[in-house]
Parts: C-alpha cells; sequence; structure tokens
C-alpha cells in the first residue's frame, strides 16, 4: 500500500490501527500452492498467527484448512464455516474436557503425548487419529519458537516408536496421519528436508498401514530486516514435492501431503499504524513516544524481533537515532532502539511493518488500554472493520463477569 493510503486510513478510523491486506495473504497462500507442487498439497493455515474474521472468511474461501490449537480455535473455525474434515487439532497438554469437546466435533486430533494416546484409545477404542512426532531437527527465528530437539515439550520421541505402536495395537486406533513441526521462521532450507527424512523414517505401512496424509508443520521464514535475503521457496518447493513422490512409491500408494503456514500468509500482509505523541532527549538518546505500545505488538519485547518502521508522514526527512517508545508503564516497551528513522516530529504517522502475524493475536490489555482497531482492505477497498473497545467497554468487560461468592474454606 502507499503512503496516502495508510494516511487516509488513520485519519478515518484513528490509531493504533491495524491494516491487513486480504490480496496479499491470498498471494501467500496461492504461492505455496505453486511452490510445493503436488496433486494432493493440502494447506491448514495456523489460526493462531491471525484470527481476524476477513482474512480467515478469504482463506476458507480459497480453500485453505485450518491448523488449531485449543477448543476455542476449533469452534471459531466451525463458526465461520470450514468443514471439519478442513481441520487439524493440535494441542498440548490438553485436559480429558478439551479432549472430549474436540472429539465430539469431529475434527482429527493430532496427539503428541504417550500418556494422551493411551488416554484417547481408552476412552475411544478404533478411533481415528494423528501423531505428532519430535523430528529432532532444531530451527527457527527465536529459541522459544523451537518446536523440535531436546528442549522442547512438543511431539513424541521417534524413539518411542515401539511403545506408540503398543499403544496403538492394544486400542485398535487406525493412525491416518503423521505430523512434525520444526519451529517458526526456518533459517535454513535443509531443515525442511532433515525433518521430512525423520518422520518418513517411521512412516512405514508395516507401522501405520492406514495413512491418509504426512503432515510437516509450517516455519516457513520470512524477511523481517531490510538486508534479510528471502528463502528461494521455488526451490525448496520443488524439493520437498520430489522428495514427497519418492516417499510414496516406498509406501505403497498415494498420500496427502499437509503444511500449517501462519507467518508466511498473513506477516506481511499487516501494518500496525501508530501517531507520535512526544519527541525527547534524554541525554545521548532521542525518544519518540507513539500512541500504542508492546501489548499490541509484543514480539520485540518477547522474541527481541525486529520488525521495519516507516516514518509514513516524513518519509524524506534527514536521518535522526531514535528509541520508538510506546504509552506503556514499562522500560521494555520499545518497538526499536537506536533505529536510523528520517526525522519524527511530534503528530508523524508510523507504520510498523510484517505486523500481520502474531501481533494482534497476542494481544492484551495490560494498562487497561484496549486492543487497535483492525481494517482489512482489498482491491483498493476497505471490506472489513472491527472497531477498538472504549474505555467503557473494558470496564464492563470487567466488573460483568465478576460475581460475589461465599464460600467456607
Amino acid at each position: 500500500m502507499q503512503n496516502e493510503h495508510f494516511l487516509t486510513l488513520a485519519e478515518h478510523f484513528g490509531t493504533p490501527l491495524f491494516v491487513y491486506d486480504a490480496g496479499m495473504v491470498l498471494e501467500r497462500y496461492n504461492d505455496l500452492k505453486r511452490f510445493i507442487d503436488h496433486p494432493r498439497l493440502e494447506l491448514h493455515y495456523a489460526l493462531k498467527a491471525n484470527f481476524n474474521p476477513a482474512l480467515l472468511t478469504a482463506l476458507r474461501d480459497a480453500g485453505c484448512g485450518i491448523d488449531a490449537v485449543s477448543p476455542g480455535e476449533v469452534e471459531y473455525a466451525l463458526h465461520l464455516g470450514f468443514a471439519p474434515e478442513k481441520i487439524i487439532y493440535t494441542a498440548n497438554n490438553m485436559t480429558d474436557a478439551e479432549f472430549e469437546k474436540v472429539y465430539a466435533s469431529g475434527v482429527v486430533m493430532n496427539i503428541g503425548e504417550l500418556s494422551r494416546l493411551r488416554k484417547a484409545g481408552f476412552a475411544h477404542p478404533g478411533m481415528s487419529v494423528c501423531l505428532r512426532f519430535n523430528p529432532d531437527v532444531t530451527d527457527g527465528d527465536s529459541a522459544k519458537t523451537m518446536t523440535g530437539g531436546e528442549l522442547t515439550k512438543f511431539g513424541i520421541l521417534l524413539e518411542d516408536i515401539d511403545k506408540v505402536l503398543d499403544i496403538v495395537r492394544e486400542y485398535r486406533l487406525k493412525v491416518v496421519g503423521l505430523h512434525e513441526h520444526t519451529g517458526s521462521g526456518i533459517q535454513k532450507p535443509e531443515s525442511f528436508h532433515a525433518a521430512m527424512k525423520a518422520l518418513m523414517s517411521i512412516a512405514t505401512p508395516e507401522n501405520f498401514p492406514d495413512l491418509e496424509f504426512l503432515d510437516f508443520g509450517g516455519g516457513f521464514k520470512v524477511p523481517y530486516k531490510p538486508d534479510e535475503q528471502p528463502i528461494d521457496y521455488v526451490t525448496l518447493g520443488s524439493g520437498i514435492a520430489e522428495r514427497f513422490k519418492e516417499f510414496e512409491k516406498s509406501y505403497g500408494r498415494q498420500l496427502k501431503i499437509k503444511f500449517e503456514p501462519g507467518k508466511f500468509m498473513v506477516a506481511q500482509c499487516g501494518t500496525l499504524l501508530t501517531r507520535v505523541n512526544t519527541i525527547k532527549r534524554n541525554r545521548k538518546r532521542l525518544i519518540a513516544g507513539t500512541d500504542s505500545g508492546f501489548p499490541q505488538l509484543i514480539r520485540p519485547v518477547l522474541y527481541d524481533a525486529y520488525h521495519q518502521i516507516f516514518n509514513l508522514s516524513n518519509p524524506e526527512g534527514r536521518e535522526e537515532i531514535y528509541d520508538i517508545c510506546g504509552n506503556i508503564c514499562e522500560t521494555g516497551d520499545r518497538f526499536a532502539e537506536q533505529r536510523p528513522m528520517p526525522e519524527i516530529r511530534e503528530g508523524d504517522l508510523l507504520g510498523i511493518a510484517n505486523a500481520g502475524a502474531y501481533c494482534y493475536s497476542m494481544g492484551g490489555i495490560y494498562n487497561l488500554r484496549a486492543m487497535p482497531s483492525e481494517v482489512v482492505v482489498k482491491g483498493g477497498k476497505v471490506i472489513s472493520l472491527r472497531r477498538r473497545a472504549t474505555d467503557k467497554d473494558l470496564i464492563d468487560n470487567i466488573t460483568g463477569t465478576t460475581e460475589s461468592c461465599d464460600m467456607a474454606l
């Protein structure tokens, strides 16, 4: 989008404001389908990355499925019209109540613990299930988002395959899928192949004769820094498709290949618009204070993540170095530290890029500041608006859910 479009949206809807480009989301969906040229490829969007209903509806209409990680996400996807067979439920440390709720919905469950697998078999002998394994491959853009290897809580160890098979046989479980996920923002293309090889090593007809699919998770990296080179997904996708076709030959029949992209689909579609309220100099530091804060875009404080920031009001200004800070009562409330920027003036509009994934969806109301409004644009038009809650809305929500209680202990 052009600067003047962002300026118009900020003027009309106020700031802070999330802006999403639905057309770009559909482009990324179609890109992956083109890169991984396999006739039985299925993509399940990781709903946790961004749950805006307009974006989800566009993906639903394009034929995309959903990767859900909580009963709430399952219920939401069903509410939006995703068929149960288009949803995979991949939770960890689920309760018995959560398990039963999702089981009743008809959604395939992806189980990553031996104890939960045994409970599932005991409760519902003969049920269809997907199994999540730890590929023992470690990669990602942060240690906090790497989901393979010995330090992760996710998945069954490959070395426990015999224990898995014992449970499967005891309860006559039908294993329809095998799953692995290496991490978010995988840095090395070879990690995809290593993880695929690990999962394929146990995916034999002797172990699992009823397989319908293999699911290799997500983790497709997008560039966040201006000098960061994107991965050659054309070459990677071609290699993935060829490797899977070779696997199908060894397995003896055709299967579906699934991926669960989240960040790749929505990160670059989103921009957080925030207005500069204050410029101050703190000895050697020049600080630009904005009307947003880390609860509304938490990745920099949580992961030390880098987001490009643009001065949309003064893009040609002389360069200065700024700490770009929020309005939250925390010293760590910074979107950027010592960042070269065109001169920022009070009242200028800043655009924080790559704000479509794990920003609004990880947000909160710390300091009792409501999450921003969200607008979705497509083809040069605003097609959806979700308004920011008022202070009264926040207070009513808090006080309206409080009950008096008289219980002796």
